[in-house]
């Protein structure tokens, strides 16, 4: 697989309008598909809907809104597995994972892309930082959620600001960084999800990302009341699934490192997948820092929110050492990814 958009030594590293996949694992969705799509902004290329066996005429709908819409049956059960058959399924330079219910807005999608573009290689969205915000978490939700944020900035040394949020973009390059469980894994006979084909998945992704040194960043986003039908989700109960994810990952990313197992930006260097040629004898010279100014400029006139710096503390030193710098100079491709969006991109809070 290629792993161009992880070396950003050079502009030509990065494609400068690149393809979008979007991945929306839906569940008796019929109701709420109408609002998703009409949101979908036009620099959308691929969106890929995976099914979770609706008794509704979910598939039906996404298929009359989208007539080029993917559809994917997932291989088991659970949201974790939905998204990793949607993953596989995707062709795009960049996949974006959004929710059927209406509560993740895909208008703040070319956000996400955007900083992509320039230079990260996961980007999460922030419902607490950042210009964002929530109308549908409660206080104790809320307070739970910044407690697991304190658990996982201590232990793995980052910045997160919203830890259980699941709006999230990447490169599609970066996907085996995620270790995803196999699709093609059989359920398991007592009926039993796989490890990582839960609600787990988000905090999961999350942290993986961190922990094999990926470049993630954080974008304001607004999280809106489901549409239609009833959430999952359970405080305490889904709560208390989070805080083990966290101690397993912690647990994973210890063992692997005392296995010697590296982690993923420095495999893909070690393997040989470097920025073009042999590491200069100098160190690079990076070129100079966009003006504030610049980043706000091509932002959509009605966006009222705020870069992030990084979610990891310290800048892995394979980035710096290697050659693994944001790409420079970026201004005219994410002018060019914003106007795409059109005047049809709503980003109002």
């Amino acid at each position: 697989m290629e792993l161009s958009h992880v070396n950003s030594n050079t502009d030509s590293n990065y494609p400068k309008s690149p393809t979008v996949s979007v991945v929306i694992p839906t569940l008796n969705e019929e109701r709420n598909l109408p609002h998703v799509f009409a949101k979908l902004p036009p620099m959308i290329t691929e969106v890929v809907v995976v099914d979770g066996g609706s008794r509704d005429r979910t598939v039906e709908v996404a298929r009359q809104l989208r007539p080029d819409a993917v559809i994917v049956q997932q291989t088991r059960i659970g949201k974790g597995n939905a998204l990793a058959c949607g993953f596989a399924a995707c062709t795009g330079d960049i996949i974006v994972m959004i929710d059927a219910d209406g509560s993740t807005d895909p208008a703040e999608i070319p956000l996400f892309v955007d900083k992509l573009i320039r230079g990260d290689h996961f980007v999460k969205g922030s419902r607490f930082s950042h210009g964002g915000h929530s109308h549908d978490i409660t206080r104790l939700r809320k307070a739970g959620n910044d407690g697991l944020n304190l658990v996982v900035n201590i232990l793995f040394r980052t910045n997160f600001t919203d830890l259980c949020y699941g709006y999230n973009a990447f490169w599609r390059s970066v996907v085996p960084a995620l270790d995803l469980p196999a699709t093609a894994l059989p359920r398991p006979a007592d009926g039993r999800k796989l490890w990582g084909d839960g609600f787990e998945i988000e905090t999961m992704i999350n942290i993986r990302a961190v922990a094999e040194k990926l470049k993630v960043g954080e974008v304001g986003s607004t999280e809106h009341e489901r549409i239609f039908g009833e959430s999952n989700l359970n405080t305490f109960r889904d709560g208390f699934r989070v805080l083990r994810t966290i101690f397993s990952e912690y647990g994973r990313m210890r063992r692997r490192r005392r296995a010697g197992i590296r982690p993923f930006v420095d495999r893909i260097i070690l393997a040989g997948v470097t920025p073009r040629g042999p590491r200069p004898a100098a160190p690079v010279q990076p070129a100079p820092a966009q003006p504030a100014a610049s980043s706000a400029a091509s932002r959509h006139p009605a966006d009222p929110r705020r870069d992030a710096g990084l979610i990891n503390r310290a800048r892995p030193r394979a980035m710096d050492d290697l050659g693994l710098q944001p790409t420079q100079d970026l201004s005219a491709a994410r002018s060019r990814v914003l106007d795409e969006a059109g005047s049809r991109t709503s980003l109002d809070d």
